[in-house]
């Protein structure tokens, strides 16, 4: 899955890009809006996509002046399926929660972290978690261990991407940061905290 447009796995063209930016919003938007919104594509190319997209009925289009202006018609059959691919994303972060906060040994902390996070990958991209462990729970804890696997096989079910999973213990914490490791950074600046504490607060100098 494209980690930064999610909904390119079943609408790969430029159709895709202009509906999600529609589902958005519910301001009326131009053209040159639409266009300027959409990761890629020509104005002339957003027109086009448009024209069909309003034959469809799917796009609500009404005069204003010399221009149209554009809504996702969210009275029409296809349009919940345009908003919960426009949610993919959220998708994702609310099954890795859901599933995380049932553990029968809970994380610490659990982020998400890296491209997915920014929403800058691609479909090569793996998604990058950080899983902090209770002090003293073992890595090779059979009942740990076995959420860590359970997690991997969700992520990669649900995605088809891999998930890059850190799983740390929180007395290797000091450890860590004394050793100015780049992944620090890295979580400091995009994490995305998922369940138990704050990992900024657990990663704080």
């Amino acid at each position: 899955m494209d980690v930064a447009h999610p909904y390119r796995a079943v609408i790969p063209s430029l159709d895709g890009d202009v509906l999600v930016a529609l589902a958005g919003t519910t301001r009326p938007l131009t053209g040159r809006q639409l266009a300027a919104l959409a990761p890629r594509g020509s104005q002339r190319a957003v027109a086009t996509v448009l024209d069909r997209l309003v034959d469809q009925g799917l796009v609500h289009r009404e005069h204003a002046g010399r221009a149209y202006l554009h809504t996702l018609n969210r009275d029409h059959l296809a349009a919940p399926s345009v908003e919960a691919l426009a949610g993919l994303r959220t998708e994702l972060l609310t099954r890795i929660r859901t599933v995380a906060a049932a553990w029968t040994i809970p994380p610490v902390a659990l982020a998400m972290f890296g491209s997915t996070a920014r929403g800058d990958g691609d479909s090569a991209s793996d998604i990058d978690l950080l899983v902090v462990r209770p002090a003293g729970t073992s890595a090779t804890d059979e009942g740990w261990h076995g959420q860590i696997g359970d997690l991997r096989d969700g992520v990669h079910r649900w995605t088809g991407n891999h998930a890059a999973v850190i799983d740390l213990a929180e007395e290797e914490i000091p450890a860590l940061i004394r050793d100015e490791r780049p992944v620090v950074a890295e979580i400091r600046r995009d994490a995305i905290d998922l369940v138990g504490s704050p990992v900024r607060s657990l990663l704080r100098a």
